[in-house]
């Protein structure tokens, strides 16, 4: 009994043994590249950018006078016409100044009457020879001189009613009031820069996207060239425009050059508002049809075991396929325009449903293992 249990115990070890071989014998290996078919599809080169929306025209109105604020007549998102009042300075200085130039002018005035008669009279003695040539030549300066202080107060006069006008606030142009910065009783001064009262926006259903674009992309964007973006307030709507100019005027900010592109923006629903944030992609150019592979594939590099292998590796653009012994084999290629995801291929020995090598799974693996793990004190 004891050896035929040994027996049995034998050939339940061998059976095992020969489970064991034949089953990792046909398990496959595991495949060591991940690899992904070329096709065909669309591509459509972007350039992405942030901006803030504006309205087209945005007037800045001022005042040319100082002054305390008396009255206000237009406030936030007011709908304003053009030479509609918006604000009153306190007129009483102006108004002062206006009634003293005007004495001013009648003063001048009544001077000149003399003067006029003076030199009248003048002349007549003159031909009486009652009076000399000296006389006579005073005479018709001193009218001439009462003239020109009629000139000068009446200008006076005149850049008093100007100034007293310029009390009254009006709209420069048909808008909507976007910003108002000043209250009643607040005083103004415009002795340096003129004061700004009020922003107003000309037509909002018209806006327009200040963007700034890198210098490194700056080359691919065009007049003329639609545009999709998104905002904050509304993420599930995406909304298009047109670039309507690319500025020369370069801004540097921590050695990073930019240049703004001024995109323009239907805007009839009035649902963007000004100061909005827009996340924007420029379609630099559409390609339908054409043959592509993933970008990663072309930064794909195969390990090399020696210096000498990895100096005479051939320079440009290309992609890696397997070869007849698994190894990968190198497939130059000329790419063109790519939109980060896929890129364009142009030329080279690749078809449609060739399997182009992504990444090396085993060097990936021993990475993984090689790396320390557990807690690092």
């Amino acid at each position: 009994m004891k050896k035929t249990g040994m027996l049995v115990l034998l050939v339940i070890a061998i059976a095992a043994a020969g489970w064991w071989w034949w089953s990792s014998k046909g398990k496959p290996a595991e495949p060591q590249y991940r690899t992904v078919a070329v096709d065909r599809g669309d591509i459509s080169a972007q350039v992405s950018a942030n901006g803030t929306l504006n309205p087209v025209t945005l007037v800045n109105v001022g005042t040319q006078v100082s002054g305390t604020v008396r009255r206000i007549y237009a406030d936030f998102n007011q709908q304003v016409k053009a030479g509609q009042i918006l604000a009153e300075l306190d007129p009483a200085l102006f108004q002062a100044a206006l009634a003293q130039s005007s004495a001013n002018l009648a003063n001048a005035q009544a001077q000149l009457g003399l003067a006029e008669a003076n030199a009248t009279r003048m002349q007549t003695l003159f031909r009486q020879e009652y009076v000399s040539r000296q006389e006579l030549d005073q005479s018709q300066a001193a009218h001439e001189q009462a003239m020109a202080q009629v000139r000068v107060a009446r200008a006076q006069v005149t850049r008093d009613q100007t100034n007293l006008g310029f009390t009254v606030i009006r709209s420069p142009v048909d808008g909507t009031v976007i910003n108002r910065q000043v209250d009643v009783g607040q005083t103004v001064a415009a002795s340096f820069q003129t004061p700004t009262l009020f922003q107003i926006g000309k037509d909002l259903t018209q806006m327009q996207i200040d963007s700034t674009v890198s210098e490194a992309d700056i080359g691919l964007v065009k007049v003329g060239q639609p545009v999709k973006f998104l905002v904050d307030a509304f993420p599930d709507a995406e909304y298009s425009g047109a670039v309507r100019q690319v500025r020369l005027n370069a801004k540097t900010e921590q050695n990073v050059v930019t240049y703004n592109v001024v995109v323009d923006v239907a805007n009839p629903d009035l649902a963007l508002m000004p100061g909005m944030t827009a996340n924007l992609r420029v379609e630099v150019e559409t390609r339908p049809n054409v043959l592509r592979v993933p970008t990663a594939a072309l930064r794909f590099r195969p390990q090399v075991d020696s210096a000498a292998e990895r100096g005479s590796t051939p320079r440009g653009a290309a992609v890696h396929v397997l070869g007849s012994d698994g190894k990968p084999v190198r497939v130059a290629v000329r790419t063109g325009i790519s939109d980060k995801a896929h890129t364009e291929i142009v030329s080279g020995k690749l078809k449609p449903g060739d399997a182009v090598i992504m990444a090396d799974l085993k060097a990936q693996k021993d990475n993984n293992s090689s790396m320390p793990r557990g807690r690092l004190f």
